[in-house]
């Protein structure tokens, strides 16, 4: 009997351990939990606005972003390992089937339209430039010079295969790091056009504000036949979101997590009313407009 009887306490001891183990745990539902996103670069700011507002809003959730290029992050999305991404593109037909064989469910959504600026030194007298202009310097046959961020950056590959080149020519096309070593690059060498996101003019770090306003936007003409082919576009907010601008890309969030938990509360956040209001305020288009109410009173004081 005093054996049972010890064998009863000890049991209920261990349990009673157990659940103490980890008293501070959350359960992941949609608005808490944590999970990992992992992020291409190129839109780090506005990514970073996002995770500190939704995190405001619900602080059982931990949103871990990591940070990389296009080609950095792609081999750790693929892995499993992480299974949350932002891209400037969807996955391709290729891509998709890989994902089918593991038998995960994959959803994709856009949540902002980027522009892609081309800056140039303000002492630059020239202001305007097509984007069959742009293909030819991609192609090795202009003298004008452009200088990318990265060799491994989105940016670099949505030029190159817009202008349907499998190689980077011998001469005029220059990558560095970052969007900031090429604002920097462009302030201090007038003879080069720099390829940036938009969102990296618009908010950026007081360390950049001497080199941000030692450069200009260049106006853009798109391809004949193509929208924003009529005359030459900013990459002004409005033309992001009527399409006029030529140099577009969407932004997208995609999900291979196969549950609904933080990874789908945080794509849904994305887009819905608070997630779009921070991308109008970053100055990107969002994926669609949120319609603004007002609150009338029709009661007259007496």
């Amino acid at each position: 009997m005093n054996k049972v009887l010890f064998s009863l306490i000890a049991v209920i001891l261990f349990a009673s351990c157990k659940r103490k183990a980890n008293p501070d745990q959350v359960v992941e539902t949609r608005t808490s939990g944590e999970i990992t996103l992992i992020v291409d670069e190129s839109f780090s700011k506005i990514l970073d606005a996002q995770i500190e507002v939704f995190q405001a809003d619900y602080p059982d959730a931990q949103v871990n972003a990591v940070f990389g290029t296009e080609k950095e992050i792609l081999p750790k999305f693929f892995d499993g390992k992480d299974r949350l991404i932002i891209l400037s593109r969807m996955l391709s037909t290729q891509e998709e089937e890989y994902f089918k064989q593991k038998k995960y469910l994959v959803y994709t959504d856009r949540f902002a339209i980027d522009g892609i600026a081309l800056i140039t030194n303000k002492s630059n007298p020239d202001s305007l430039i097509t984007v069959g202009e742009v293909y030819d310097i991609m192609r090795g046959k202009s003298d004008k010079k452009l200088v990318f961020d990265n060799a491994g950056s989105s940016t670099v590959r949505y030029f190159m295969d817009s202008a349907k080149v499998e190689n980077l020519p011998a001469k005029g096309v220059y990558t560095l790091k970052t969007n900031n070593d090429v604002i920097n690059y462009v302030a201090a060498n007038p003879e080069f056009i720099g390829v940036v996101g938009i969102n990296w003019l618009l908010q950026y770090d007081s360390s950049m504000a001497s080199s941000v306003l030692k450069v200009k936007t260049l106006s853009v003409k798109g391809l004949s036949g193509s929208k924003g082919a009529d005359k030459y576009y900013k990459p002004s907010q409005d033309n992001l979101i009527n399409g006029k601008y030529p140099l577009l890309r969407n932004v997208y969030i995609i999900n291979s997590t196969g549950t609904i938990g933080l990874g789908t509360g945080f794509a849904n956040w994305l887009c819905g009313p608070r997630g779009q209001l921070i991308v109008l305020k970053s100055g990107l288009g969002p994926h669609k407009m949120m319609p603004r109410q007002f609150n009338i009173d029709n009661t007259k004081k007496k």
